[in-house]
């Protein structure tokens, strides 16, 4: 992109690029969620004791997730900058620092979790038949935080330069990899139609271990996509690894809001849980499993937003705001009628996404219930999902975090709470349902009242 008088584009030809950069985000979203399913299957063959486990630490392991990528935003919002800008030498050295940063962040939050693994679960309230499965889980996730700290970032780093087509492979493959480790990793050796089927038989832990060791893999082959094939971003060519405060202290400003989002979305979903588990095994498992098949809907949400965040970026680099505000719009468009038309499928399709994740009849029974309920939901868990990546594209995150503490705490919990003794699960997924629709409107008032397009980087 340059700075140069540029001709008007037609809405066509803008949804076309978002179309071009979303549809691979979305098809690798979709491959995560289709890895979600078959985990959720594999491990909830084993019970609903193995299900309530990795639901009862599922938030906590969010958390930590939401932390790496919030770290990896501060970076890749400058490298979008700096290649609508025409400044590749600046993008590259915007990735070198970020990759320094990202390797230390990674090494210390996972020691952090691996630390407090044993007590989180009784913390967290579950039952004692479930506590052991999920602090072996939540362990073996926390060790693999430097993993997922370097490919949220080279993965963001190669979606902000344009290349979406690489993180979705890589992100394919990694769903592949994970069922092939679990396949081998949860159950013992078995005999199946004759054939010996060798099996470590590490029930949950296999299922976190499998997750672990795909990620490891991933991330080499990520990181060496942005720092090696990359032609924009490749470290090939030289530059300074010298420490640069103002890369640094850029990445701090929008990351920080972006990380305080994640501490309130996921000790919000924390809260939840703590609501959720004085209702049973069952209830966890159902909460759990429901948030799993409801992913069906949103990841296609997440890969719009991921196309927001860089053609906004670069538009905003480039210094073309109507450009920006434009791509912003018409991305938030685009992801409510997907996400609004998968909420109806899935209000269909409810009872058998649950016969393929559980075979307990009362999981089955709860889940359904609760997923229904969702789905009203759906259009306007878009519209929050895609408006804030076009407007983190701009360096805009305060004012989104802001947002979500109000709806998540004033809405969603206080609900919650009022609802769950009265109703139990359902009276949760009602609260959530509400403060979904309320969280979208918010979203829809920041976007179209247009002061994010201020935003410097």
């Amino acid at each position: 992109m340059t700075t140069t008088a540029q001709p008007r584009q037609s809405n066509a030809a803008l949804m076309q690029d978002v179309l071009r950069l979303s549809i691979p985000s979305i098809m690798a979203q979709i491959a995560a969620t289709i890895m979600q399913y078959i985990d959720a299957t594999m491990v909830g063959s084993l019970g609903a004791n193995a299900s309530a486990a990795i639901g009862l630490v599922s938030s906590s392991t969010w958390l930590m997730g939401g932390f790496c990528g919030a770290a990896a935003t501060g970076y890749a919002v400058q490298i979008a900058h700096r290649i609508g800008a025409g400044e590749e030498d600046a993008a590259r050295n915007v990735l070198r620092q970020a990759l320094c940063f990202c390797t230390v962040f990674g090494l210390l939050i996972g020691a952090v979790g691996a630390g407090i693994s044993g007590g989180l679960p009784v913390w967290l309230g579950g039952a004692p038949e479930i506590t052991a499965d999920a602090a072996a889980y939540f362990f073996i996730f926390a060790c693999a935080m430097p993993a997922a700290s370097l490919d949220n970032l080279a993965a963001s780093a190669l979606q902000c330069s344009g290349n979406m087509r690489t993180p979705s492979l890589v992100s394919a493959l990694m769903c592949g990899l994970d069922v092939v480790f679990n396949f081998f990793l949860i159950f013992p050796t078995r005999t199946v139609n004759g054939i010996c089927i060798p099996g470590a038989g590490l029930g949950v832990a296999g299922a976190a271990l499998g997750t672990t060791l795909s990620e490891l893999v991933c991330a080499v082959l990520m990181l060496w996509a942005a720092c090696v094939r990359s032609p924009k971003l490749s470290l090939r060519i030289p530059g300074s690894w010298r420490f640069n405060a103002n890369i640094h202290l850029t990445a701090a400003r929008i990351s920080l809001p972006a990380a305080f989002e994640r501490i309130v979305l996921n000790f919000a979903q924390i809260a939840v849980t703590r609501i959720v588990a004085p209702l049973g095994t069952v209830a966890v498992a159902a909460n759990s499993l429901a948030v799993t098949a409801e992913s069906l809907c949103y990841m296609p949400g997440y890969g719009i937003a991921a196309a927001a965040t860089t053609l906004v970026g670069q538009s905003q680099g480039a210094g073309r705001r109507n450009l920006s505000k434009r791509y912003a719009r018409l991305s938030t468009l685009l992801g409510a009628v997907v996400m609004g038309a998968a909420g109806a499928l899935m209000y269909a399709a409810a009872p058998l996404m649950f016969q393929m994740l559980t075979p307990d009849p009362a999981v089955r029974a709860l889940g359904t219930q609760v997923l229904r309920i969702e789905a009203f939901a759906e259009p306007f868990f878009a519209t929050s999902i895609v408006a804030a990546g076009a407007l983190r594209g701009a360096g805009d995150t305060l004012v989104p975090s802001v947002l979500n503490l109000v709806s998540m705490w004033g809405v969603r919990i206080t609900l919650s709470l009022v609802l769950a003794p009265r109703f139990g699960l359902p009276g949760v997924w009602m609260a959530m349902c509400l403060e979904l629709c309320a969280r979208g409107v918010l979203f829809l008032i920041r976007l179209l009242h247009g002061k994010w397009l201020d935003k410097k980087v």
